[in-house]
């Protein structure tokens, strides 16, 4: 069978500011929406626009630049793959599913506002991703940028 490939880009303005946590080894965590937008004109010659929501997925040093930069609107652009996560729901017991994207790549394009920004952040490690439940998190080595790498 061939190798298959399973790679995203999005250019986006963050929809709320991201949350972050630390698991209880250590693992750190950034989750945040990233919104993109679709221009389109209709049959009736007016112009619509369709957004899309993506649910973004950070570890470690990369969980650490969304941290201290990223904030509601800021532009980013990203370079990731999906990923799909299922758990059962503690309260109903039904089967939740959620679609992810995890961040190999994030450049900072805008802060909040429209002003300007700029940097880019990469994350090598590229395991699988895959946890039982909403709050477990995948056991990546900390393999990110170091604070020599920070532009500014």
């Amino acid at each position: 069978m061939a190798k298959g490939v399973n790679k995203v880009f999005l250019l986006g303005n963050v929809g709320k500011d991201p949350e972050f946590k630390v698991t209880q080894g250590g693992m750190q965590i950034a989750t945040f929406g990233l919104a993109t937008a679709e221009r389109t004109k209709g049959q009736d010659g007016n112009w619509t626009d369709k957004t899309e929501w993506h649910n973004l997925v950070c570890f470690q040093r990369t969980a650490e630049i969304v941290r201290d930069y990223v904030k509601k609107g800021t532009q980013l652009f990203i370079e990731g793959r999906i990923t799909n996560r299922s758990w059962d729901d503690k309260e109903t017991g039904a089967k939740k599913y959620r679609t992810e994207i995890l961040v190999n790549e994030l450049t900072l394009l805008g802060k909040p506002g429209g002003g300007e920004g700029g940097g880019s952040y990469a994350k090598s490690n590229t395991a699988p991703y895959s946890a039982t439940s909403p709050a477990a998190a995948p056991d990546y080595a900390d393999q990110g940028i170091t604070d020599d790498d920070i532009p500014f």
